[in-house]
């Protein structure tokens, strides 16, 4: 019996295009997002559609998010974030609209994920990304100017010091408080628009350059789950995060 599958689509300006991805065998759906709004605005309805629309003209399905990103003010908990949660209620509420049905986010202050190569080559001639600690370990992103590949440019050097100062002033457990408060309230919306939202663990799944990493291992998820026990409330089960975890 064949599998439904999906493919990662970054939009126009992909070089793998729609017509590309809908020759694969078993191509069902996509996963894809908006990439030019700014963390905590809402996601304008004229663009999910245009996703929902493209894929469809290619036989296709766009069905999950990657992702809609949780600004800084939620992480850390700012005044702003009461407006900025309900925006991004909103934006599930239009995904929903045009059959998104799994919306994946992460709760990692300042970076993303951390890579120090892009293009890793294999024995085969493949390329993949990869971090090495040794690149990493005596940088000081409070001292030195770092631009390490995929790192958000949005972010100025003097920013990123502010955050990194601010995240530790908030510590783990306020990390926690403050993922709590985002799931009490987004949870419930999502579970009215029949969507489930994921959590990506931390990518690495440990502290880095003093920032707190809490989405880290079994003890981690439990916790999560525990927070909202809903079937909306779920997990991304990244084999990579989970399986580089110390």
């Amino acid at each position: 019996m064949s599998m439904k599958s999906s493919f990662r689509w970054f939009g126009d300006a992909d070089p793998v295009t729609l017509a590309y991805i809908s020759q694969i065998p078993d191509m069902h759906s996509i996963v894809s997002a908006v990439y030019d709004v700014k963390p905590g605005e809402v996601w304008p309805e004229e663009s999910i559609r245009h996703i929902a629309e493209e894929c469809r003209a290619h036989g296709l399905v766009f069905d999950v998010v990657e992702s809609i990103p949780v600004p800084e003010e939620i992480k850390l908990g700012r005044p702003e974030r009461d407006a900025m949660i309900e925006n991004y209620c909103e934006t599930i509420r239009r995904c929903a609209k045009y059959g998104v049905r799994c919306v994946t986010y992460n709760f990692m202050p300042v970076f993303d994920w951390t890579r120090t190569q892009l293009d890793k080559k294999a024995p085969d001639g493949s390329t993949s990304l990869v971090m090495y600690w040794e690149q990493l370990k005596d940088l000081d992103p409070l001292k030195d100017d770092i631009h390490l590949p995929g790192w958000d440019a949005s972010y100025t050097q003097a920013e990123v010091r502010s955050l990194i100062a601010a995240y530790g002033a908030l510590g783990a457990e306020g990390l926690w408080e403050n993922l709590e408060y985002f799931l009490k309230r987004v949870v419930p919306v999502a579970a009215e628009c029949g969507v489930v939202i994921a959590i990506h663990p931390d990518d690495p799944p440990y502290p880095i350059f003093g920032l707190p990493r809490i989405v880290t291992d079994e003890t981690a998820l439990d916790r999560l789950l525990a927070i909202v026990d809903s079937p909306a409330n779920s997990l991304c089960l990244c084999t990579g995060s989970l399986g580089s975890s110390v």
